[in-house]
């Protein structure tokens, strides 16, 4: 290996780096895999929703194997007021049937995930702390961790949002407060068939909502709560220059969240078994940049992929994406012992011609959508006044939809121009 001690030098074993990690040692490659953890899986928050095609595609039998916890066939985007909530509820069997959505807990899956790259052949190293990148000259030839030194061909960098590795290596700056918000979840424990009760549906199916309004008190971001086997996950993302701005407690805001009428129903007489919080990449498109050096490639969260587009928030399917497109163009690399910039800038082309780039590019305009301030406070109060209108019979005479609907955009804060700007830029971004 030409006085390397690996091939490849994985550092992060989230989805993006086991991905990758995984793919280089089924092509034969001798690969290391160093996570700051105990194990994988135990510093990341929980889990999510996982859109699980692209492990389809890599694992033809990751459905009959993974540890995953129920399959998505019902989504629901809410706006809520202090003592309302306005649902789009949609249902539809064929989502259940192409299982293009799962729920995860991390705790159980990057362990399974971790097991895959040991069948495949990768030398996973946990409890390390990766302290920086080795260099000679501008080149990247390894990583330095606990007073020891090990070199590799090539390193990836999976250590997740604000790369500390990028940064300390002068790669990458750190991300400003906009392009970041910061994750506050809970996971409560109500028992298998009660989760089946409380939200009406079958063994094996669950629900996801999307919220927007009261749930984050007017600050930028918004609420998400889905089913897990026997627990539900529920929190809110806020975008950490707005909260900084208003000066509010994110902790607060989370716990406000879990009051509200709409929601507590559903958590009464749970066990709170995990509760915890992180940094999510907001930015959009405008955080890939920087991902590749001589003998370096950023993947996953590191590099900003993350996708939230008000109705699904994504990151692990474009995790896993973009580490798919860095074994690729790794292994190319390394079939020609060349590891410059120039031959792994293969990977930010592969990026590109992806679903993860050309996603990332459809929506590159959302960040901004979503930083209209009308989304988490008066819109919701003008779909709930409307609706008000309509399912409110009092005694005095009904009046038809359209003057309903004018009478309570009179009441709301938003004028018709701003509104029509905000549907103009919603049909754009979205």
């Amino acid at each position: 290996m030409n006085d390397v001690d690996f091939e490849v030098i994985v550092v992060g074993a989230g989805i993006a780096g086991m991905t990758c990690a995984y793919l280089l040692a089924q092509q034969g490659h001798e690969v290391l895999l160093v996570e700051r953890g105990t194990e994988p899986g135990t510093k990341n928050l929980s889990g999510g929703v996982f859109y699980c095609k692209i492990m389809q595609e890599i694992f033809p039998d990751f459905l009959e194997q993974a540890p995953y916890e129920r399959k998505i066939a019902r989504n629901i985007l809410s706006f809520m007021t202090p003592t309302a909530a306005t649902n789009v509820d949609y249902w539809d069997g064929r989502l259940g049937e192409d299982s293009t959505a799962v729920t995860v807990l991390r705790a159980k899956f990057d362990p399974w995930l971790a097991e895959k790259c040991e069948e495949a052949g990768v030398v996973i190293m946990p409890g390390i702390k990766v302290e920086e990148l080795l260099r000679e000259g501008d080149k990247i030839v390894g990583i330095s961790a606990g007073g020891e030194e090990l070199h590799a061909h090539v390193v990836v960098a999976a250590d997740g949002v604000n790369s500390f590795l990028a940064q300390k290596a002068g790669i990458r700056e750190k991300e400003p407060t906009e392009n970041l918000a910061v994750g506050v979840k809970s996971v409560i424990k109500l028992g298998e068939a009660e989760v089946s009760k409380r939200f009406g549906v079958r063994d094996g199916d669950g629900l996801a909502y999307a919220m927007v309004g009261d749930c984050t008190q007017g600050v930028a971001g918004g609420g998400f709560f889905y089913t897990n086997t026997d627990s539900v996950s529920i929190g809110v993302v806020l975008r950490l220059d707005d909260l900084v701005k208003k000066g509010k407690s994110s902790s607060e805001i989370h716990d406000h969240f879990l009051t509200h009428p709409a929601v507590s129903q559903y958590l009464e007489g749970g066990e709170l078994i995990e509760y915890g919080c992180h940094l999510i990449a907001e930015g959009g498109q405008k955080m890939q940049h920087d991902l590749v050096r001589d003998g370096l490639v950023i993947v996953g969260d590191a590099a900003g992929f993350t996708l939230n587009t008000g109705f699904t928030v994504r990151g692990m399917d474009l995790a896993a994406g973009s580490g798919k497109a860095a074994a690729q163009a790794i292994d190319k690399a390394l079939a020609a012992g060349n590891f410059s910039q120039e031959q792994l800038e293969e990977y930010t082309r592969l990026v590109d011609e992806s679903f993860v780039g050309k996603d990332m590019a459809t929506y590159s305009k959302a960040p901004k959508f979503l930083e209209n301030p009308e989304m988490y406070g008066d819109m919701g109060e003008l779909v709930s006044n409307v609706l008000h209108g309509i399912y409110n019979l009092d005694l005095s005479p009904r009046k038809k939809l359209l003057p309903t609907a004018l009478g309570a955009f009179k009441k709301s804060k938003i004028g018709a121009l701003r509104l029509a700007k905000i549907a103009f830029e919603a049909v754009r971004s979205l």
